[in-house]
């Protein structure tokens, strides 16, 4: 009756005052997205100095503390870049647009879709997956409301998705230069650096994490910190990072202590054979066993 009543006519069906606004969104972004590309094909990348940026910001001894992250798990370690140098590499590279983008929350849980795009060649990657609005913790989960909390669960769990995208789209064998110009500068950084020195930032990092020295000294399969040498440093220096970015769980020191613990109990309840008295050893063996103590 009111649409009757109106001397202007019925709306259209399906434009609402919502529907309008999507749809102007939509079409911005989309301007936004066709801008860039244009001066993507305008002012295409130079791979030499692109280069030539990645390799000079990778021998600033901040970014190549977090280049890269190292765990084990089921015996195999797993390494690779970390997020921060994924967008260094990004940023230096030139033209890629990457991010992510809440696409729908509802019932506690929001749909996200990370991405990376290389605008220059129009290739992109994306990972689309769903982030529920809760906290684990060591006494349980619990549900997270405050619009702050929300976007930082959202950032941290899509990172690394953002990383992944964006490893997806660079050359290998620029990454690999990268992390190797990242090496030779943490190298650099530590001649000269007292042993000891090393060893009480290396606690006082881990400490953060409630990880003690005891963890690190198991960890690394020393008898305390104090006998932690440079191999050992580097070696907890990419496990924070791992730590930092969110890949290693808190309890993952917990585990490895528990792992070698049992190790050591099978050790010691393993039976030992009595050797024979009266057999002489082969010469082949008497020959190998001698070889054996030269090499020590």
């Amino acid at each position: 009756m009111a649409n009757e009543l109106n001397v202007f006519g019925a709306a259209p069906q399906g434009l609402t005052a919502h529907s309008v606004g999507a749809a102007m969104a939509t079409t911005r972004q989309a301007q936004e997205v066709q801008a860039a590309m244009v001066v993507a094909k305008n002012f295409p990348r130079d791979q030499r100095q692109s280069m030539d940026r990645i390799l000079e910001s990778c021998m600033r001894p901040t970014l190549a503390q977090d280049a890269t992250y190292e765990f084990s798990r089921g015996g195999t370690k797993i390494s690779g870049p970390s997020i921060r140098l994924a967008e260094c590499i990004a940023q230096s590279w030139g033209n890629i647009d990457f991010g992510f983008i809440e696409l729908d929350r509802k019932n506690g849980e929001s749909t996200v879709q990370a991405y990376a795009w290389d605008l220059e060649t129009n290739t992109r990657q994306s990972r689309v997956f769903t982030v529920k609005h809760q906290r684990d913790t060591r006494g349980g989960s619990y549900a997270v409301t405050e619009e702050r909390d929300i976007y930082e669960l959202i950032a941290n769990q899509s990172a690394r998705r953002v990383r992944n995208c964006i490893l997806s789209l660079i050359p290998g064998d620029v990454i690999d230069k990268a992390l190797q110009q990242c090496d030779l500068t943490l190298r650099q950084q530590t001649h000269g650096v007292p042993i000891e020195q090393l060893r009480r930032d290396m606690v006082d990092a881990f400490a953060e994490f409630n990880v003690t020295p005891e963890m690190l000294a198991a960890f690394c399969q020393k008898q305390s910190v104090d006998y932690l040498d440079e191999k050992d440093i580097n070696r907890l220096r990419k496990t924070y990072t791992g730590f930092r970015d969110g890949i290693i769980g808190t309890d993952y020191f917990t585990g490895r202590m528990q792992d070698l613990a049992a190790q050591n109990a099978q050790k010691k309840a393993a039976p030992t054979a009595a050797p024979a008295q009266d057999a002489a050893p082969a010469p082949e063996a008497a020959e190998a066993e001698m070889t054996g103590l030269d090499a020590l």
